[in-house]
């Protein structure tokens, strides 16, 4: 289900990347200025914070609360008409969910991210 911004996580300082060490979701600067650069680098960007809010619960909570801003404050940058939901189970891992925003209310589903575990042998 997806849940509101108030009900995923309480309000906490968005980490900075001083603060986090030498972690980095992207070596420089990131303006995804189109759909068609988020469809193409959003994805291993958004598997990067997904896998760190995996083992940090700041980044989680932070992450939780506002993929987008959170975002930003590792230097990607995505458009406007470019919304990213988390849908929570507590059987499962957040899955985010990114949208284009078309106007008059609709959206369209670019993509989602989800981890998952898989062992092989």
């Amino acid at each position: 289900m997806l849940r509101s911004l108030a009900q995923i996580a309480p309000k906490r300082p968005v980490p900075s990347p001083a603060r986090s060490g030498e972690f980095a979701l992207v070596r420089r600067a990131t303006r995804l200025q189109d759909v068609e650069r988020v469809e193409q680098h959003l994805p291993e960007i958004l598997g990067r914070a997904l896998a760190r809010s995996w083992i940090d619960t700041g980044f989680s909570a932070a992450f939780l609360a506002d993929p987008k801003a959170l975002l930003a404050q590792y230097q990607v940058f995505l458009p406007e008409a470019v919304t990213l939901d988390v849908d929570t189970n507590e059987a499962e891992r957040p899955r985010v969910i990114v949208y284009e925003n078309q106007g008059n209310g609709r959206r369209r589903r670019l993509m989602f991210l989800q981890l998952a575990m898989l062992a092989g042998r």
